[in-house]
């Protein structure tokens, strides 16, 4: 078990440009109140890719982590002296942990936070999925569903080439992808899940073509909320989940990561989900 006393004055922030619109502060100081880390903080800094790597060489032995948002989370791996196996299937690390011995750790928490999100709200198991988008949250996402998803999923983007860079990571998760213009995407309505991780205003046009029924829709947007998609389903009866349920799950693994106090997660997420609700 973590000695607690040993974990005061420590530093950590999300990074990421534009970042001004992060809750990730809000989680995390919710977290270290919870936890009784007084001398604890979390920041957060706009850090662009080309800043990127002087601002971690610049860091000194009080921080304990970072997390990472767009457009960090491949441009971090080189940085890295010890990368998850997940995360470097899915080429994307969210959460950068500074170790006792000054080396550099990646893991990828938003792969078990989609998970976990989609559990808490009973999406265990479905027979087919669709995922719009390319990029290194839709490979999140996709890893997240390789326990979830029994059949294929399918795959919407607007540039083809990104698809390539899911070869591997279906590889490593035993997936198997079937890859869709964006044309069609108003069809992926028709699967029980679907996961929408295109930037704002992307997947607007798709409000409009729903059919009556739908299944569950997760949109990882947070800010604006509700999407016009998201808004548009629940209008429908379908089940949404939003970024700020990823945010939360997410989010927890993080504290854990960079804290090192595990079996708290309850607790944690309670204090987080309390405070995110009375931003």
């Amino acid at each position: 078990m973590t000695d607690l006393t040993e974990l005061t004055a420590r530093k950590a922030a999300v990074l990421g440009s534009p970042i001004a619109h992060s809750l990730s502060p809000v989680l995390h100081r919710a977290a270290y109140a919870r936890l009784g880390l007084h001398g604890w903080s979390y920041g957060r800094q706009d850090v662009d890719e080309a800043a990127l790597p002087g601002f971690v060489e610049g860091l000194d032995e009080s921080w304990a982590g970072l997390s990472l948002t767009m457009p960090l989370k491949r441009a971090v791996i080189p940085l890295l002296d010890e990368i998850d196996p997940a995360a470097r299937a899915v080429n994307a690390v969210n959460t950068l942990v500074f170790r006792a011995d000054g080396s550099r750790y990646g893991e990828n928490t938003d792969v078990p936070g989609f998970a976990a999100a989609l559990a808490e709200r009973g999406v265990s198991s479905t027979e087919g999925a669709a995922v719009l988008g390319g990029g290194a949250t839709a490979g999140s996402a996709l890893a997240a569903l390789a326990g979830v998803v029994k059949g294929p999923i399918a795959v919407y983007v607007r540039n083809p080439a990104k698809l390539a860079e899911f070869d591997a990571m279906a590889g490593h998760f035993g997936l198997e992808l079937e890859p869709r213009p964006w044309a069609e995407a108003a069809d992926a309505a028709g699967y029980e899940l679907v996961v929408n991780t295109t930037p704002a205003g992307a997947a607007d046009g798709l409000a409009e073509r729903l059919p009556q029924q739908v299944g569950t829709l997760f949109d990882v947007l947070y800010h604006p909320w509700p999407t016009a998609l998201a808004a548009a389903w629940g209008e429908r009866g379908g089940l949404v989940l939003g970024g700020r349920d990823l945010l939360l799950h997410q989010a927890v693994r993080q504290v854990e990561l960079m804290t090192g106090i595990e079996g708290r997660g309850g607790e944690i997420l309670a204090a987080m989900r309390t405070a995110l609700e009375n931003d």
